[in-house]
């Protein structure tokens, strides 16, 4: 976050694209996990920007461990997702451009996540209504997800 916030500060609440990466991690039951967000209180992958020099891949390893608490190890790419826009509570207007992958947890360890991130974290049926995303991209990474494990 050091580096959006760095850029923040050059350009205030200017429309910009950012990258970001999040996982799905789904159980044998077909339940998702899933992250209410600190700032809105919705639900959504957990996942977030990238660090300068990092890769999608290593962004979503970094941001489920802050979120979740659960070390990951991405499986597949799912999709590439770009075509939402969101203005966050405190103004900030964004394209986020997200690489979502299907991920599998590397051991049963329990982080602490980051409380100003995340509320908590919960498992939701894929079988069930989808809970309230904080944007429609997560509502399209669901149905992504959904597609994807029909077919596999």
């Amino acid at each position: 976050m050091a580096y959006i916030k760095k850029i923040r500060d050059l350009v205030g609440h200017r429309p910009l694209i950012l990258t970001s990466a999040s996982g799905a991690l789904v159980t044998k039951q077909g339940a998702v996990l899933l992250q209410e967000r600190a700032d809105t209180g919705d639900w959504g992958f957990p996942g977030g920007y990238m660090e300068f020099g990092e890769t999608f891949a290593q962004t979503a390893v970094r941001e489920f461990k802050e979120d979740a608490g659960i070390v990951v190890q991405p499986v597949k790419l799912l999709g590439m997702f770009d075509s939402d826009t969101y203005t966050y509570p405190n103004g900030d207007l964004v394209q986020p451009v997200n690489a979502f992958y299907l991920v599998n947890r590397v051991d049963d360890h329990q982080y602490a996540t980051k409380l100003s991130e995340t509320v908590t974290t919960r498992y939701f049926s894929l079988h069930a209504p989808a809970p309230r995303f904080f944007n429609r991209q997560h509502a399209e990474m669901w149905a992504a997800l959904k597609e994807y494990l029909a077919k596999h």
